[in-house]
């Protein structure tokens, strides 16, 4: 089986990990906030030295490609080229919603359910989400949703609908329904594995120099209304 780096940075944590043979040999993660651009290279070399390893003995990087936060992804997704491309290894991707339903999986379901929304926090009452079922395949467009008390109301009324990511507590006083079930975390690196490996397996590698992020939305600058001149 392959050994490939994984690098999850499309929320507020920042992951990463290296699998092989099926499993994950070593992994980082924190949620110190705006801390991907210094992190993620530096989890990276911790792990490729604590494992004896060097890029070059990986067979593949694996990244997080949204949707998700901005910042986030081009952190992500610039850590990954620049390894792939100073060692000559493909690039794969794994969607962020697809990485929250694997931990779902992982993690194991609630008993009922017929449904798995995950969430990725869009501020404010919106989020980016998509409805699977319980086999972990897609059934919706990935979508950004204003969430408010009518929606999912088919997939509530068909039974337990699990909510997970780190944009889901936010809609549990919306979303009033007994068959809502909540669970607040972010997506994580070592969940990536499977997607990953599934992805090596069938040869779906990126083109490195024109791979982009799924953001969703496009990137929108401010101008700071201090006056500081």
């Amino acid at each position: 089986m392959p050994r490939i780096i994984l690098i999850e940075t499309s929320t507020s944590l920042c992951s990463a990990a290296i699998e092989q043979d099926g499993r994950i040999i070593s992994s980082r993660e924190t949620a110190e906030p705006r801390a991907h651009a210094s992190r993620t290279a530096v989890f990276i070399k911790e792990m490729l030295d604590e494992c004896g390893l060097r890029v070059q003995d990986c067979d593949a990087v694996c990244v997080s490609s949204g949707p998700g936060s901005y910042t986030g992804l081009r952190v992500g997704s610039s850590t990954a080229k620049g390894l792939c491309f100073g060692a000559s290894k493909p690039l794969l991707a794994a969607g962020t919603l697809d990485i929250l339903v694997r931990q779902a999986l992982e993690e194991g379901l609630p008993e009922g359910c017929t449904a798995i929304i995950p969430m990725v926090d869009a501020r404010r009452m919106e989020v980016y989400c998509a409805v699977y079922n319980t086999e972990g395949e897609r059934l919706t467009e990935i979508a950004p949703c204003v969430v408010d008390a009518s929606c999912f109301s088919a997939e509530l009324a068909a039974g337990k609908v699990l909510f997970i990511g780190d944009g889901a507590a936010k809609c549990a006083p919306v979303l009033d329904s007994a068959n809502a079930v909540f669970r607040q975390v972010n997506p994580n690196a070592a969940a990536m594995a499977s997607l990953a490996e599934e992805a090596f397996s069938k040869s779906e590698f990126q083109n490195t120099a024109y791979f982009e992020p799924f953001y969703l939305k496009e990137f929108v600058a401010t101008v700071s209304k201090k006056n500081l001149f």
